[in-house]
């Protein structure tokens, strides 16, 4: 067993899926530095329920992802705070639909700056200290990425390229950086009919016929972590929702 904590980095990690990640580390003992974009009163609370429970192991980090330049500095504090970075986990995401014929340069960049742009550069950033680690990059991706998502082409398009980046920087940073995806399903109830996420579409469009939740997702990041010998794949977390047309 290693003789310090590992020191793991997440994006948009203030609610949500991003918070039930940092939770269930946490609760493995991982120390963390949590990204948040504008979601303060949130993420403080976080920081506080974190530290309530082991000082000292979390701190939080702001930053607009949009703004390239200020990317370094989130590796960089986590960096001068833990001593080492084991795990980034690339959560952070911007998502609303974008009907053809009404995009506009403005909404690309939206979505690729958070879903595409940011990983890859927290990931660049980020590899040195990695590589020292021989730690691992997990990405959130979606299962939109692999199939088109009606009303939302550029957020499919951002994240089949966060898919791409997931399989092309696990050859670029292996052999010392594992680097995986995971592609959540119906994890979180939304308004949209597109993705099966009222009760009766759940049933009838995912073969365990109930809704997933973010503690779900968690416990895949764990298992990827702990996984050696696993690099360049991307798993369906999304009850055989995939499965269907």
């Amino acid at each position: 067993m290693p003789d310090h904590p590992p020191v793991t980095l997440i994006t948009g990690a203030a609610k949500r899926i991003g918070a039930a990640i940092a939770r269930h580390l946490h609760g493995e003992g991982h120390c963390l530095a949590l990204h948040y974009r504008s979601s303060a009163a949130a993420m403080q609370a976080l920081i506080g329920e974190l530290n309530a429970t082991r000082p000292g192991s979390a701190i939080a980090l702001q930053a607009d992802l949009a703004e390239v330049s200020r990317i370094p500095a989130l590796i960089n504090q986590t960096i001068d705070t833990f001593g080492r970075l084991d795990l980034l986990i690339n959560n952070a995401s911007g998502y609303y639909a974008t009907p053809v014929g009404t995009v506009t340069p403005e909404d690309w960049d939206t979505l690729f700056a958070s879903n595409a742009r940011a990983p890859f550069f927290l990931s660049q950033a980020a590899a040195l200290h990695l590589r020292q680690a021989r730690g691992a990059i997990i990405n959130i991706v979606d299962i939109y990425a692999e199939r088109p998502l009606p009303g939302h082409p550029v957020y499919c398009m951002a994240k089949a390229a966060l898919a791409m980046m997931t399989r092309a920087l696990a050859v670029e940073l292996g052999p010392e950086v594992r680097v995986n995806g995971i592609a959540p399903g119906n994890i979180l109830w939304s308004e949209n009919p597109q993705k099966a996420e009222t009760l009766e579409m759940v049933e009838a469009r995912t073969t365990l016929r109930r809704q997933g939740c973010p503690e779900d997702i968690a416990q895949m990041v764990s298992q990827l972590y702990a996984s050696a010998y696993v690099s360049g794949q991307i798993i369906a977390v999304d009850g055989g929702r995939s499965l269907y047309i």
